[in-house]
């Protein structure tokens, strides 16, 4: 994954102190990890290291948009990226596993790698539901999603009510009432 360049820091040579780093996040990412939730976007991630001889403390924030398919009207729907996470990294010749909050390297290595961290920490902050704003969705998609307009079901109980006289049975009237409660309970 040619990625990794990318999102690269190179601590080795540094000394005990503090330092900033500047990223940008654009399509590419999001390309790498096929992943269908997020369609592309562009990000600035900041990240302030604390570099210690026994690990490093990263402060990173990560402001942006990416673009998503609106669960309501499936256009696409920007998102915007607000993150702000801490992230330690311990040297260790024995890695575990990480968690999130806590990464281990190996001592020998040269660089930090944050792609997967960077990645992770945008797709944490999608909301649950993704719906464009108030009157953003395409209306002749919502459209297409409607069982049946207000006129339509007027149509149907002036019917129902002419062929009541011809012996419409109960089970008709039941699927047209249940109709009319579904289209209401929509408004």
């Amino acid at each position: 994954m040619e990625q990794i360049a990318l999102y690269t820091i190179a601590y080795k040579g540094l000394k005990s102190g503090s330092y900033e780093y500047d990223f940008q996040v654009d399509d590419s990412l999001f390309e790498a990890y096929d992943r269908v939730e997020i369609k592309g976007g562009r990000c600035d991630a900041h990240v302030t290291l604390k570099r210690s001889e026994t690990m490093l403390e990263l402060n990173v924030t990560i402001n942006g948009e990416v673009i998503c398919e609106c669960d309501r009207c499936l256009e696409d729907c920007p998102i915007a990226v607000d993150y702000e996470g801490d992230l330690v990294v311990k040297f260790s010749d024995e890695i575990n596993d990480y968690d999130g909050d806590v990464m281990w390297i190996s001592p020998s290595e040269d660089f930090l790698d944050l792609t997967q961290y960077i990645y992770e920490s945008i797709v944490l902050t999608l909301p649950y539901r993704r719906v464009h704003e108030e009157g953003g969705c395409n209306p002749e998609m919502l459209a297409s999603f409607s069982v049946a307009t207000e006129e339509e079901i007027e149509r149907m109980e002036a019917e129902a009510e002419e062929s009541d006289v011809c012996g419409l049975d109960d089970y008709n009237k039941e699927l047209l009432e249940a109709l009319k409660h579904k289209m209401e309970g929509k408004e």
